[in-house]
């Protein structure tokens, strides 16, 4: 089918797609899993900065208590967003590597960065300058990460499971910050806190995983469709028969191979030229590309200002606003926040993402969202002291709301796992023509880090008494709240469906007059489908007309 697999989709009973039976193989699990480990990067760095930073040995290596209050808070809001502003760079220029070198030596290089950077981190000898630097080159490698793996991962999976495979990068950013709440915990409780070792073992998992994604590559096969575009068509048919477990010569290796080869022909007919000044005008010139320019990059302004990513990255500090009082019980409460976030994420990519749409499955997530940051609003307008005077204590008759405020932070959580951070991926790996689908996740990435960096750089400051220069906790939940709700009204009105869609299809979604595609472009699409599936029918019918017809001419002659 033209427009690829429609209906709902069952994980757990795949040979029903209608798809040949060795296409879901363990080739194409262990291919997604290893360029899915790179989620780790983003998982592991914003589940570890905050309790490592809030160690007393890591402070005290910083010479910490020598700064003013404002100049702490500056440190520690530059010392977290540091990867970010690091990932914005990193994130430019990975469509240039990926490109030029291919996804798999792109994956290798900025395994090589992210290492060199966190080496530079744990041997800062306590200077800040040092700490910086190193979790800037860090955030070179790990700013590559949702460029590169969602990319490779929506390139080799079959449309059918594409939003299944894609959310596996997703899940692994939850690995990661599970793993890192842990491993800053057990640290906290049982190394304890006087000694290097505190915040030098939870920071060694950026190597673990690190180094294990570098060896991964060597195990893996380039994706076909980068092949293609670089004219390398043979090795595309034999990479593509590898992966999906077939022979070279087989159907459905060919007809996928010929689709990715004829899309990518009419991309190259009908557009600017081979430049990439071409790339550039089919980018911002041709109306398609640009509207999806556009959605791709509200999905980052309106995810990462929710405010979610920035409660991940200080959730040790908020809880701590929030009634949870001592160091091992907030890390531990945040530590369970990891994993109610992981197991989302695990609901949203096995039964969600595939099965009810993208677009049902974001709104959802956002509704629960935007029903959490009212909540804990509305909790610390009726308690305003919490957050802004350091000797209040919770009275005994707020404890229950508090812990209801609690509670709406785990279920942010879930709605952000959900919702925007699973498609915020998702989406703009697969939304871009094969041409200019390197370049754009580049760029859309590189304003995911920015708006990342600039919210997770403000929020230390919102959070401050508007007496320092902050709108204070009520105020910053708030922000969030209205951030996410417009989020929600905006995904209702602009955002089309594009689950069990092939990518070399896509393009049907986005013809339509730009503000008819989020509520119209489906129902559009499908038509577009069947004319397309009649037209394709036709032909093969007269093509076995002539074959028939040749074969009894010939017959004939032998009489």
């Amino acid at each position: 089918m033209a427009g690829g697999v429609k209906k709902p989709v069952n994980i757990f009973r795949l040979k029903n797609l209608g798809e040949p039976k060795n296409v879901f193989n363990w080739r194409l699990w262990f291919a997604v899993i290893s360029f899915g480990l790179l989620g780790a990067a983003r998982g592991v760095d914003e589940g570890l900065i905050s309790g490592a930073f809030n160690s007393n040995d890591f402070q005290n290596t910083i010479h910490y208590s020598s700064y003013s209050s404002v100049e702490r808070t500056n440190i520690k809001a530059n010392v977290s967003a540091m990867v970010q502003i690091g990932s914005v760079g990193g994130a430019l220029f990975a469509f240039v590597i990926c490109d030029r070198i291919g996804r798999i030596w792109a994956t290798r290089q900025l395994c090589l960065l992210w290492i060199l950077g966190i080496a530079i981190f744990m041997g800062n000898g306590g200077n800040l300058g040092a700490v910086y630097a190193g979790r800037f080159i860090a955030g070179l490698g790990v700013g590559q990460t949702p460029v590169v793996g969602p990319v490779y991962i929506a390139e080799i999976a079959p449309a059918s499971v594409r939003g299944l495979c894609t959310c596996i990068f997703t899940g692994f950013v939850y690995v990661g910050i599970v793993l890192a709440y842990f491993t800053n915990y057990g640290a906290q409780v049982n190394l304890g806190d006087t000694a290097h070792i505190r915040w030098l073992a939870p920071t060694s998992l950026h190597i673990i995983f690190a180094g294990l994604i570098f060896i991964l590559t060597f195990f893996q096969y380039e994706s076909p469709r980068y092949l293609i575009k670089q004219g390398k068509h043979e090795k595309a048919i034999e990479y593509m028969a590898h992966i999906r477990h077939l022979p070279v010569d087989d159907p459905y290796v060919l007809s996928e191979i010929n689709a990715i080869r004829a899309a990518h022909e009419e991309e190259l007919e009908a557009t600017m030229g081979a430049s990439w000044y071409g790339v550039l005008k089919e980018m911002f010139l041709i109306p398609s590309n640009l509207y999806r320019l556009y959605l791709s990059s509200m999905v980052q302004f309106l995810s990462q200002w929710s405010g979610a990513g920035s409660i991940t990255l200080y959730a040790p500090d908020l809880f701590n606003i929030l009634g949870i009082t001592g160091q091992n019980e907030s890390l531990l409460v945040t530590a369970v926040f990891g994993i109610v976030k992981f197991v989302a994420a695990v609901i949203c990519a096995l039964f969600l993402v595939d099965v009810i749409g993208r677009k049902r499955a974001l709104l959802l997530g956002i509704s629960l969202q935007a029903i959490s940051m009212i909540y804990v609003a509305g909790f610390l307008t009726a308690v305003p002291e919490l957050g802004v005077d350091d000797d209040y204590v919770l009275p005994q008759a707020e404890a229950s709301a508090s812990r209801g405020a609690v509670a709406m932070i785990y279920i942010s959580g879930c709605g952000w796992a959900l919702g925007w951070n699973s498609m915020q991926y998702l989406l703009t790996a697969e939304l871009f023509p094969l041409r200019i689908r390197a370049l754009s996740t580049s760029i859309v990435m590189t304003l995911h880090f920015a708006n990342q960096y600039g919210n997770s750089r403000a929020v230390p400051n919102m959070l401050l008494p508007t007496a320092e220069g902050g709108i204070s906790p009520m105020g910053t939940f708030w922000c969030f709240a209205a951030v996410t709700i417009l989020g929600g009204v905006w995904v209702w009105f602009f955002v089309p469906e594009t689950a069990g869609r092939s990518l070399e299809s896509m393009d049907r979604l986005f013809e339509l007059p730009w503000y008819k595609i989020g509520l119209r472009g489906n129902e559009d699409a499908d038509r577009k489908d069947v004319a397309f599936d009649e037209k394709e029918a036709a032909a093969e019918a007269d093509v076995d007309h002539v074959e028939v017809t040749d074969g009894k001419r010939v017959g004939d002659t032998r009489v």
